[in-house]
């Protein structure tokens, strides 16, 4: 007939800790009450990490001792007094939230005990948003930290934890006087802009002029006593540039005239 307390003891999950008084010690073991119906038992290769010669070197009956259940058998329960392991490596996959202590602090990372066999690694550049020279910057031996499974390597016994994958992405917002230098450049451009488009336009207005505006006839040295004479002989004695015809007819026509003068004298 099964009792409430051995009912309770096949309750018990692997890895519950427990508090019990040794009742008897042997050869292999120990012998605990640890308040449950069945008898508690540990192996004398469960005492403590080290190795044990005698068990009465690690414990004394009468002792009260911390105990964790291995295993629940039908007959007894099975303890050991060292610590398990807080995940095994079947149970550790990415993405996880774990918490540890950090017990080694390098250069180039962390290292953090958070109950796996090894301790997981923290690179230096997974420690927190922004550039970090050193590890020692961030976390100190001792401290207690939160981190994120990042990858699992169960064949090379590594694991790779983040501390900045927790951590909220910080959002630049775009500084004012950005935006004011950028306002100003481009009302500096468009006002260059304006000033070249106002100088070109004034340039062609000019040329336009310059093309359209009536030219001038020029006159020689030869042209001008020419015209001198065409004026003295007309009863004028000041020469108008701009009233007379053109050079070479009133060239032509002086030489006309000279002619006529002789032929009339018979010269």
């Amino acid at each position: 007939m099964t009792t409430p307390d051995s009912v309770l003891a096949v309750t018990l999950e692997p890895k519950t800790k427990l508090s019990g008084k040794i009742l008897k010690t042997t050869l292999a073991g120990a012998l605990v009450d640890i308040g449950q119906g069945l008898p508690g038992v540990i192996h004398i290769s469960q005492l403590q990490q080290e190795a044990v010669n005698k068990v009465e070197d690690v414990v004394k009956e009468g002792q009260t001792v911390d105990v964790w259940v291995r295993r629940v058998k039908k007959d007894r329960i099975e303890l050991t007094m060292i610590e398990p392991l807080r995940y095994e490596w079947k149970e550790i996959e990415p993405d996880m939230v774990v918490k540890g202590k950090v017990v080694r602090v390098e250069t180039y990372g962390a290292f953090v005990d958070f109950g796996a066999e090894r301790p997981g690694l923290i690179h230096v550049s997974e420690l927190t948003r922004g550039y970090v020279k050193t590890a020692s910057e961030v976390v100190k031996d001792g401290e207690e930290i939160e981190a994120k499974v990042l990858e699992v390597d169960r064949r090379k016994r590594q694991i790779r934890l983040s501390m900045k994958a927790l951590q909220p992405e910080v959002i630049e917002e775009p500084k004012p006087e950005r935006e004011d230098r950028k306002k100003s450049m481009s009302s500096t451009t468009s006002s260059s802009g304006d000033k070249r488009k106002s100088k070109g336009k004034k340039q062609e207005d000019d040329y336009k002029m310059d093309v359209e505006a009536p030219v001038e006839p020029q006159f020689t040295a030869m042209q001008m006593a020419w015209q001198q004479a065409l004026e003295k002989s007309k009863g004028k004695g000041k020469v108008r540039a701009k009233s007379y015809k053109s050079a070479t007819e009133e060239q032509e026509d002086l030489f006309n005239r000279t002619l006529e003068k002789r032929v009339a004298t018979g010269g």
